[in-house]
Formats: C-alpha cells, structure tokens, sequence
C-alpha cells in the first residue's frame, strides 16, 4: 500500500469507528459493546492516528521525492498552503511565491492535510507539463464536475483519447483562413457596438460632450453577437436588444462575486454531490441558467441541421463545419456550444475591458495607437472597400499588436488552472508521484521578473516592439514562447487562439479609432476578480468622449 493508498483506509476507518462508537453508547442492542467491538473500535482509532502522523509528519519529512524542493515558508497547521489556490487575484499568491523563494523550476506547495503539488515556474518545466509528457496530466476530477455544468462536456474538459478525436476535428474551424475570412464579421460587430456606444453617449452628456459608461457590458454584447454570427451562424442581436435573455443568462454565471467563489472553492473542497444537496440558492439559479442555455443551444443545433438540408455548402461558421464533418452527435455539438459560447466570448470581452482600462490609464500610448489606426485602416463610417485587405492590415500594424499582445500578457483570461498526474512521472528530473498537483498560473509566469525582467507587472507594450519598428511575439521574455501562458501551448492549449487575438485587435480599432478614452476619476483602480477568468470586479465604468474625423 503507498501512500496516496491510505487517505482512502482513513475515510473508511474513521466513520466506522465513529459510527460504532455511537452505537454502543447509544444504542447497545444493535452493536453490543463486545470485546470485538471495542477492538474493532480501537484499531480503527489507532489507524486514525498513525495516518495523521504519518500524513503530517513523517512522509513529506523523510519520504516525499519531493521533499528537497524549496517551498514556501509558514502557512496554516493541517491545511499549510491550501488556500493560496482560492486567493485573489488568482494567482497572485503564486507570483509572490516565484519571486520570493529561489527555485530551479519547481516549488513544492504543500495544501489540506499536507497533500503535495507543485508550482511550475520555468520554461523548461512547462514544456514537460503542457508538450512533452502532457498525457500524464490531466484537469482534476472535482475541476472537471464543477465546470461542465456551464462549459459543457466540449474540448476544454474532455481527456485522453475523447481529447485527442475531439481536437482532430475540430481544428480545421479555427484554421488561419477560415478565421482570416470571418475578421469582417469582427469589424461589423465592432462598429455596430461603435454606434451604440455613440448613441448612448449622447444621451445627456456632459458638459464637455463626454459620458461616463459602462464598457464591460457593451463588451459582453458584442462578443457575445460575435461568436453568435462566427461561431454558430445566428444573430444574437445581443448589441441592440435592451434585455436579451442570452446575455443576461452569462452575466448571470460568469459575474465575480464573493458568493460564486465560495460555491466553487465548496465545490471543489466538497464535491459536486454534497453541495447540490445544500438549501443553497445558488444550486438552484445555477440550474435554471445552464439548464436555459443547454436547451438554447441544442434548439440552435437542431436548427442549423435544418438550414443546412436546404441551403447546401453555404455556411460557414464554426458549428457548419463541425456538423459537415459527421464526427458528432447533437449532444456533443451542444458541449461544443456552450464551450464557444462561454469561453469564446468571456475571454475576449475580459480582453477588450482590460484593453481599455490600461489604455485610459496611458493617454500618449492611446494617441500614438489612433494615429497609426487612422493611417492604415478605413473608417468604420464607410462600408469596407472590396479592394481592402482588412485581415493582413490588421496583422501588419506594429503598435495595435504589441498593445494586444501586453494586455493578454498582464491579464490572462484564465489566470490560473490546475493538472493532476495521473501516474507516476518526472518533471525536470524530479520524480512525481501519481496523484500530485500541478498549479500552472499564466497570472505568475507572464509577470514573472526573472521571465520579464524588473518591469515584468507593467504595461508596456513596447516590449513587444523591436528596434526597427518591426513587431515580435516574443515580448523580450528570455528569447521563449513557453515565458507566456495565455492560452497555454501543447495539445491543450486554446484552440480558439486565432479567432480571439483577431477579435480583439479588430474591436479595440474600432474603439480606439474613434473615441478617447478616460478613467472615471482620478486615480481609479480597477481589482481583478472572478471565479474562474479575470474580470473586474463590480464592472468597468470609463469616461468616452468621440473623436471626429473617422
């Protein structure tokens, strides 16, 4: 028996004992207090024993493999480092761990009942985790139970060979040219949400023809009407319906609040099963919400099949193509709905809010970025020119990459996740045992200052700019594309990587483009929240004022 054997003996141990106990105190006729029973009684009670000081003391002291790694000093007794998972900023913690304890690549992070995982905090540990020995970790069971009920069970939550037949066939959809053909659809939703961003910036400004508004939402709506028209091929209309019950289902799941990452943290500390069966009223405004939009989206499926009958090989959104490829079922194709839905456009309006902000906060950087969009790109007034290649202007201009690419560097969509190993492995040489945790954190790696340098937590987007003017992906982090976590890289990294960094650099034109933006007040700062991406917490309220001439 090892030991990740015996937490199992323990939880079937203890409740026995217990159980025994309080039945021959309380109820000596159904389990008599005989000599078998008080010996079963006390052997259970000394297994109880020896598993904690073995648990707490004795293996991770003298046995763990991991025990010469460096770790993080103090914590909690019983649960140590536990938390540092749940803290916010996710992932915050485990920037202050890379840049306060010295490490070779690997901190060793010891959580409840001195259970062992890592932090993985180099380059070359990444590319083992996410590349080279990437089936030997998977998302954790309890992660995965949580998540499906607003992701679906779709590629983001599907493992091994479910993984390997769903990613096949699904990447023709996210090819380089079916999404270079899909970025006009992304610049008639920017100017659509352009315009009534205008509008509402009309409605009783102030003084100086400027208007304190929301940009978080307005972000939701167009993503949202984005991958509606990309994605699955339906209007969504979500830019110009006041009380659109798809955008009010999302923001409903997907607002940070205290209460939703209590609920997740007792999902995952718990399980899904005894948290359903608290009078919680979360469980049931979860229920409705995923059950509302599972039905929408089955009802969407069952309508493209239809449409496509009649219309032949004229779609091509995203949900055409899977359904052409007869690889799944209306089942499946729903989990891959509610992943787009969800993941593809929660990820880009975080993206675009965060753009925004920082670009209020840096007046100069935001005049540079308009003066180079104004010289290169129509203005979204005029309908695009039959003659303009809007995919490869976009791409070609320097300033509007790098400020994307720093964005999606300082506020990555989902800052933390976790693996499991499922069988014993190595990292780095190191031998890890099955069942360890595995904390990747894009929040710490994209700020790490010995992957960044000193100014690793600042916006600046010039890092991604080279001497000759010429734009890089590399961002000066140590010469190495794995210093950047965003959308991880391996078999698991995002599928939808193309479609977001042109959706973002086509939306944040049209913005920029033609208003100026401003912070609501001086000196406002924004907090980073969420459950499970980065959002700001209680919204995004900016002061816009238009900017003639486009």
């Amino acid at each position: 028996m090892g030991f990740h054997d015996i937490p199992l003996l323990y939880l079937i141990t203890v409740p026995a004992a217990g159980l025994s106990a309080v039945n021959i105190l309380f109820f000596p006729d159904i389990l008599p207090g005989t000599p078998v029973s008080k010996l079963f009684i006390g052997i259970s009670l000394l297994n109880s024993v020896v598993y904690m000081i073995w648990s707490l003391y004795i293996y991770p002291i003298f046995f763990s493999p991991l025990r010469f790694l460096p770790q993080p000093k103090g914590g909690y007794p019983i649960i140590k480092h536990g938390t540092a998972a749940f803290q916010r900023p996710a992932g915050q913690s485990f920037l202050n761990f890379i840049k306060t304890i010295p490490n070779d690549g690997l901190i060793r992070i010891q959580g409840f009942f001195h259970r062992e995982g890592l932090l993985i905090c180099s380059p070359e540990a990444l590319a083992e985790v996410l590349v080279h020995k990437n089936y030997d970790f998977e998302k954790p069971a309890e992660v995965r139970n949580f998540l499906v009920r607003i992701l679906g069970k779709g590629l983001i939550l599907t493992e091994g060979d479910e993984h390997k037949f769903q990613r096949k066939h699904i990447t023709p959809a996210f090819s380089f040219r079916h999404i270079k053909e899909l970025i006009p659809v992304f610049w008639s939703r920017a100017t659509a949400m352009r315009d009534g961003m205008f509008a509402e910036m009309a409605d009783n400004p102030e003084a100086d023809g400027r208007k304190v508004v929301e940009v978080n939402h307005w972000a939701n709506k167009v993503t949202l009407d984005i991958i509606g028209v990309a994605g699955l091929g339906r209007d969504f209309k979500s830019l110009t319906a006041t009380n659109d019950p798809l955008v009010q289902n999302y923001e409903e799941i997907l607002e940070p609040t205290t209460e939703k990452l209590v609920y997740f943290v007792f999902n995952l500390v718990f399980g899904r099963r005894f948290v359903s069966w608290l009078p919680w009223g979360l469980n049931q405004r979860l229920d409705t919400t995923t059950g509302n939009l599972r039905a929408f989206c089955l009802d969407l499926v069952r309508e493209k099949r239809e449409k496509m009958k009649i219309e032949g090989e004229g779609e091509k959104d995203i949900l055409a193509l899977l359904i052409r490829s007869n690889c799944f079922g209306d089942d499946t194709l729903v989990d891959q709905l509610l992943t787009f839905i969800a993941a593809g456009h929660e990820t880009t309006s975080s993206a675009l809010t965060w753009s925004l902000y920082l670009l209020a906060q840096n007046p100069s950087l935001q005049t540079a970025l308009r003066a180079e969009l104004r010289s290169s790109l129509p203005s979204p007034s005029a309908p695009l020119p039959d003659t303009f290649d809007l995919p490869t202007t976009l791409e070609s201009l320097p300033l509007l990459h790098a400020t994307t690419n720093e964005v999606l560097r300082l506020y990555p969509s989902v800052p933390s996740t976790i693996r499991l190993s499922i069988r014993p492995t190595s990292i780095l040489d190191t031998p890890v045992p099955a069942n360890t945790r595995i904390q990747l954190s894009p929040w710490a790696i994209n700020r790490s200052p010995s992957l960044w340098g000193p100014d690793a937590e600042s916006f600046n987007p010039y890092r991604w700019i080279d001497v000759d003017g010429k734009a890089n992906n590399i961002g000066g982090a140590r010469g190495n594309n794995f210093c950047n976590l965003t959308f991880l890289h391996g078999p698991r990294s995002c599928i939808g990587e193309r479609f977001a960094r042109s959706e973002l650099k086509a939306l944040l034109a049209v913005v920029v483009g033609g208003m100026e933006v401003r912070l609501e007040y001086e000196g406002q700062k924004a907090v980073p929240a969420g459950v499970i991406t980065t959002k700001p917490r209680g919204g995004m309220r900016l002061r816009l004022g238009r900017v003639e001439g486009w």
